[in-house]
């Protein structure tokens, strides 16, 4: 969403644009997330003040907050552990963590453990468009266990980004592994911060409940810094069964 800070929107304009499409598929909030990793440092004066030049430039058409896709390398760790609110959801305790590709570390229960000692929750993104993640459900499972949590992405329900990451979507809602449901925008015609057919679906195949957890109740707690309704996921139906398929 921030202009020229990584692979996302290029100008003021293509932001002011995502912001004004997010408005109009009925977003009320939303989290800009810039990377943070080898490519793309991290500049929290930069942010702030492309931040506060979109909010200006679009009124209050969609409050937003600072946040950031945060990659695990050591120096990220130290310094977040050092400084628990620099990468956060607008400063509270809520980390966006995004994982490589070509590795998962085995210590990642470690990691995960001393970001919590330190204040912070991490909330492990997209990990169905990771190929390494989709290998390790129980994992995850473990890792929600501990205290961490997870998001996916909206398009993948939707199989924009093929089949494979729609189903392990499914997988992971059947085990009431996931917390949020987001855009993960990065341009206005690929993809756009539009949510309205992601809740669509989710509404329709888990109900209306569930769909306003993930779209709403929990990413608002996440905003505001507060615990999360894990009621509506943890009582989640099992896996499909074979009589579920003649109701």
């Amino acid at each position: 969403m921030l202009y020229g800070v990584d692979d996302g929107a290029r100008t003021l304009e293509d932001s002011i644009a995502m912001v004004q499409i997010a408005a109009a598929s009925g977003t009320t909030d939303l989290v800009v997330t810039p990377h943070a990793n080898l490519e793309f440092p991290f500049q929290p004066d930069v942010i702030q003040e492309r931040l506060a030049e979109i909010s200006a430039a679009t009124g209050e058409a969609v409050r937003l907050y600072s946040g950031c896709d945060f990659h695990l390398s050591h120096e990220n760790i130290t310094d977040a552990i050092s400084n628990p609110t620099k990468y956060t959801i607008d400063h509270k305790c809520y980390l966006l963590v995004e994982f490589s590709d070509l590795l998962i570390f085995h210590n990642t229960p470690e990691i995960f453990a001393r970001l919590l000692d330190a204040g912070m929750i991490p909330i492990v993104t997209h990990p169905e468009r990771n190929g390494l993640l989709r290998q390790r459900i129980d994992q995850i499972a473990a890792w929600v266990d501990a205290g961490s949590r997870v998001q996916i992405t909206g398009q993948s329900l939707l199989g924009v980004f093929g089949g494979r990451a729609r189903e392990f979507c499914e997988s992971l809602l059947d085990r009431g592994l996931v917390h949020f449901v987001a855009s993960d925008a990065h341009d206005c015609e690929y993809r756009p911060p539009r949510l309205k057919d992601a809740y669509a679906w989710i509404r329709k195949k888990y109900g209306e409940a569930l769909a306003e957890t993930l779209c709403v109740t929990n990413p608002r707690a996440a905003i505001e810094g507060d615990p999360l309704d894990l009621g509506a996921t943890a009582l989640l139906p099992e896996p499909r069964r074979w009589y579920q398929l003649w109701r």
